[in-house]
């Protein structure tokens, strides 16, 4: 048994080495670390460079929200099943033309996010891909309006203009 013994033991500290060299983290060399490092360093101004652009473009499509929801709304409403979990007891959300988030909560506590920020940008683009088929339906909604407005007023204009022509007209004339 002794030489049973022996043999596991040789056994066991053979996979125990083999093990630690599975376990051992290969060295990396100075050259590689440099080099990682100055890929870290293009990849930050490059996220400097988007940064910039995306402020651009934030700044851009909020001043264009404006000008549009000017002709068709107030605020639109926002589905409060697209809102992160942390914000699971909303029970109203709506966005307003200057790109505020107006938050209503179970409780009835009020909040108003501003979505330009950067910290809101994951939410802002949650909003956006749900208000911006809302478009769709304002104009819609908005050029029935105009049009109904046309058509009553074609059909009050012309009546008031046969009105007009025999005010206008001698008493002896009219048929």
């Amino acid at each position: 048994m002794n030489e049973e013994t022996s043999t596991a033991e040789q056994e066991a500290d053979f996979q125990i080495k083999e093990d630690a060299k599975l376990n051992k983290k290969p060295k990396i060399s100075t050259e590689e670390l440099v080099n990682s490092l100055k890929c870290v360093q293009d990849d930050i101004g490059q996220i400097n460079e988007l940064t910039t652009e995306e402020e651009l473009l934030v700044a851009e499509f909020f001043s264009s929200l404006s000008k549009l929801m000017e002709l068709f709304a107030s605020s639109i409403p926002v589905s409060t099943e697209i809102l992160p979990k942390e914000m699971r007891t909303v029970v109203q959300a709506n966005l307003d033309a200057t790109g505020q988030l107006a938050l209503l909560y179970e409780d009835g506590r009020m909040e108003l996010l501003n979505l330009s920020e950067k910290r809101h940008r994951d939410l802002m683009m949650t909003v956006i891909e749900n208000v911006t088929p809302k478009f769709k339906q304002l104009t819609d909604v908005q050029k029935r309006r105009v049009e109904n407005r046309i058509k009553l007023l074609s059909l009050i204009t012309e009546e008031m203009q046969k009105i007009s022509k025999t005010l206008t007209e001698p008493s002896g004339s009219q048929k």
